[in-house]
């Protein structure tokens, strides 16, 4: 955690009468500024310029109930998103693809130590950014167990939580990743998130969708019923027990180095 009393930590519980009650307004981002020659064109849709993300960071300053998580391993993590964040007081989560460590435009494990020195959550979106539900048992174990293991030596610390590549999922999925002892996942869902949530939603920026849109759906009471119905039902269809967390294999969680 960052060592600033002023920084605003993580929401990893929240006060007592709100832990399931979904308030929280999660945000995830991808790249900020320019994409680079790295960045494909299926993904230069989801890069946002440095006043949208400026925008962003103020509405978030303003809002405890706001967070913001980051998608890919983009190098604009650390040279924009986190100035940024630290002049704001405010942390935020970076889920990093492993098999792009160290790759022209991505974090190197230098840069992912930085970010931890600063206060920011390091979690894993897998090895190559593909649908997790279409792999097969050895491709999944190499997405959820050999990027995680990949990931904490790269840091060296342990790595509890994961974001879905493409927020695609289905029971098998979900089962894996229980198995593989993570402690917190993170879809791309929609909506409001409670405080004790295992599978969380969150809203996804792009170049044509504001962090200051996607925020001003989600104020109000409308959304909050919304989610308080919407997310223990999904956690249902998905097998998983709508108002606590699956079972988790809490031998295989955060195996730091």
């Amino acid at each position: 955690m960052p060592s600033d009393p002023a920084r605003r930590p993580m929401p990893d519980a929240g006060p007592p009468g709100r832990f399931w009650l979904p308030t929280r307004k999660i945000l995830t981002f991808h790249g900020l500024g320019m994409p680079g020659p790295h960045v494909d064109a299926a993904e230069r849709p989801y890069w946002v310029d440095e006043p949208a993300f400026a925008a962003a960071i103020e509405r978030a300053a303003a809002d405890p109930d706001v967070e913001i998580t980051f998608d890919d391993g983009n190098l604009s993590d650390l040279s924009i998103a986190l100035p940024r964040l630290l002049e704001a007081g405010l942390t935020a989560r970076f889920f990093v693809l492993a098999g792009r460590i160290g790759r022209p435009g991505y974090l190197a494990a230098s840069d992912l130590a930085a970010l931890h020195r600063a206060g920011m959550t390091i979690g894993s979106h897998g090895a190559d950014h593909v649908d997790w539900r279409r792999a097969s048992d050895a491709e999944l174990r190499r997405e959820l167990h050999d990027a995680r293991r990949a990931i904490e030596d790269a840091l060296g610390a342990a790595v509890a939580e994961a974001s879905i590549p493409f927020g695609a999922f289905d029971a098998r999925v979900l089962g894996a990743l229980a198995g593989a002892g993570y402690r917190r996942v993170y879809s791309s869902s929609g909506g409001l998130a409670g405080a004790g949530a295992w599978l969380v939603p969150r809203n996804t920026v792009r170049a044509d969708r504001s962090a200051e849109a996607v925020l001003d759906r989600l104020d109000g009471w409308r959304p909050r019923v919304a989610s308080a119905f919407r997310n223990p039902l999904r956690a249902w269809k998905h097998g998983l027990p709508p108002w606590a967390p699956p079972p988790i294999n809490r031998g295989t969680a955060g195996r730091g180095r």
